[in-house]
């Protein structure tokens, strides 16, 4: 059993918890994710490594409570635990040489891009943080993200905490003024990442995204997280979840990622009827 030795509640829909799971944590780099199960009924889903503590051993996940297994997850509270907490898994992120770097991240990708730029900016490189929102009240770690930055930009899509517009508008402005980037890490909605991508290939800016399609094993046994990356099938579980953005086929994967909107929906309702803590 995996013990949640802390929950924080980041905005009305997203919550934050620490994990004890101390052979996860050892070997824990950004990039990478866990798969966890919450009870012996419960569905396997994956979740990205927020942060990690060697120290602590524990494992940071965020996430949002949008289906059956995140409201559920929601529920629980410090001192419950999780039956499974598998990882960690997928290929850790590499970087080299990297002096200036854009990391950008939308909604809920702005805890997957969080680990990018805290690691980048311990090794000396200077950070420039573009997080985008719906609007203010659904912003997240901006503290964090302050420490973890040279520059942090927060836009949102309404204007409301000031500063309207996309991650895109933002990345735009810096890189026609000047600033020359090595690198840029773009995590969020596909239909965001597609764009930003669309943007840094004009300009010939390595791009690298993090995609995370239907999971099931997280070996590269079920296939269900294939996404097809410069013409060829790759599988996010094992081959990523991370991918130069200017070989990724959004549009593919973005009819894929819509599958299965009817079951969720009937799973969500089913959960309504019958109370989320008895799914």
């Amino acid at each position: 059993m995996f013990k949640i030795i802390k929950k924080r509640t980041l905005n009305p829909n997203v919550k934050l918890m620490e994990i004890q799971a101390h052979y996860v944590a050892k070997k824990a780099e950004p990039g990478q994710f866990i798969i966890l199960r919450i009870n012996e009924k419960g569905e396997r889903i994956p979740l990205t490594v927020a942060d990690f503590d060697r120290d602590k051993g524990t494992i940071t996940i965020i996430f949002q409570e949008v289906g059956k297994t995140t409201k559920l997850l929601g529920t629980l509270n410090e001192g419950d635990a999780l039956l499974d907490f598998v990882g960690p898994l997928g290929v850790a992120s590499h970087y080299t040489n990297i002096k200036k770097v854009a990391v950008i991240g939308g909604g809920l990708g702005t805890a997957i891009a969080y680990p990018h730029a805290k690691k980048l900016f311990a090794s000396g490189s200077e950070v420039d943080v573009i997080a985008g929102f719906r609007n203010k009240d659904l912003i997240i770690l901006e503290k964090e993200l302050k420490k973890s930055s040279t520059n942090l930009y927060i836009t949102t899509d309404d204007g409301s905490n000031g500063n309207k517009g996309f991650v895109t508008d933002v990345l735009k402005k810096l890189i026609e003024s000047g600033n020359k980037y090595d690198l840029v890490i773009a995590i969020g909605p596909l239909i965001m990442m597609k764009f930003v991508c669309k943007l840094t290939k004009e300009y010939n800016i390595k791009t690298i995204v993090s995609m995370n399609p239907v999971m099931i094993d997280g070996t590269g046994m079920c296939g269900g997280c294939r996404v097809t990356v410069g013409g060829e099938t790759k599988f996010a579980c094992v081959d990523g979840p991370e991918f130069d953005g200017h070989l990724v086929d959004f549009d593919q994967a973005m009819r894929r990622q819509s599958m299965y909107k009817k079951e969720e929906h009937e799973a969500d309702h089913k959960c309504k009827l019958g109370g989320i803590t008895n799914a």
